[in-house]
């Protein structure tokens, strides 16, 4: 990527390749391989703090920063098309997937299906944090379909839905598209001005915080309602962004498509090559002096009068005849006349 090296989204973007295609693909991953439906059968999605968490965290996060700003072109408006147009394909998928969260937990064995929940999610935040220790884990769907077989219970099955699994569902696929569409919106401030990586980091620690109290429910620890996972958020946030930055297209930056063209001198002055140059091509340099300004007492050569001496300085003529070798320069302070 041109300025983020992201693990997941690099490995996405030889895959798929394109901008548009790579946001798609990065917001649609958690629907594709199992992750978001195993967050709703564990309850995660239980209260208005899980639903935000997984919303900015699963559907948005650090993946899709990095895509729109480091690799999505075009005007702010294009932008914001792309990422409408990818919603209205994730948030009805979400709401379907969650629609069947009652059915899937009626079958599993949810004390242990949560724990390969749980560790789904730490390997989402290790493959983020490090793409070389990423290449040692599994891929999340083999580690939920690991925990489906290890959890799969026959005799519970019953198929039934919930409103409130599809509201849930559907509001945090929402909460995740507007993340993705303020930082399109914001785009043009946010570019220079945001480290990617270090967000990136700060957001596979909030991920890791987001899994420990699934994996340590059993146990009867970090049981809270407070969302710790935002929190983590919003400091990692604040420290990778630096409002004194110049960002995309500031004044004075390098990328600015209007830096140089308004006709302005450049603050260190052209090179000494060019100014030379330029010299040399100022016929009106006043080291050239207008032979109309000689002084009206000057001798002339017209009556042949001139003393020789004169002349051969005026002219660097030995009186042999030719030309002279060293015609006079701008660099000689003397008129030609003295």
């Amino acid at each position: 990527m041109s300025v983020s090296r992201h693990p997941v989204a690099l490995r996405l973007e030889q895959q798929v390749g394109g901008a548009t295609k790579l946001l798609a693909t990065v917001m649609a991953l958690p629907l594709v391989d199992g992750i978001f439906p195993a967050l709703v059968v564990a309850g995660v999605l239980g209260s208005a703090a899980g639903v935000v968490e997984t919303g900015i965290l699963i559907f948005g996060g650090s993946a899709t920063i990095a895509v729109i700003l480091a690799e999505m072109d075009g005007t702010r408006r294009e932008m914001v098309i792309s990422v409408l147009l990818i919603g209205a394909v994730i948030v009805p998928v979400a709401a379907i997937e969650a629609a069947f969260a009652p059915t899937l937990r009626g079958f599993l064995e949810l004390a242990i299906f949560e724990r390969f929940a749980g560790l789904v999610i730490l390997s989402i935040a290790a493959k983020t944090a490090s793409a070389e220790f990423g290449e040692y884990l599994p891929s999340p769907a083999v580690i939920i379909g690991l925990g489906l077989v290890a959890s799969f219970d026959p005799a519970g099955f019953a198929v039934e839905t919930s409103m409130e699994y599809v509201v849930n569902g559907t509001a945090a696929a929402a909460i995740g598209v507007g993340f993705a569409l303020s930082v399109a919106l914001l785009s043009p401030h946010l570019r220079g001005r945001v480290d990617i990586d270090r967000f990136r980091f700060g957001s596979a620690v909030a991920l890791g915080v987001l899994a420990l109290p699934i994996l340590l429910r059993p146990f009867g620890l970090m049981q809270t309602e407070a969302p710790i996972a935002l929190a983590v958020l919003g400091v990692t946030a604040l420290f990778a962004y630096d409002p004194d930055a110049d960002g995309i297209g500031a004044p004075g930056s390098d990328d600015d498509p209007d830096d140089g063209d308004d006709g302005s001198i450049d603050a260190d002055g052209p090179d000494d090559a060019d100014a030379a140059d330029d010299s040399r091509a100022d016929t009106d340099d006043p080291a050239t002096p207008d032979p109309s300004d000689r002084p009206l007492d000057a001798p002339t050569d017209s009556g042949g009068l001139v003393d020789d001496d004169v002349a051969v300085a005026a002219t660097s003529d030995d009186g042999d005849g030719e030309e002279p070798s060293t015609p006079f320069t701008e660099d000689d302070s003397r008129a030609p006349w003295l």
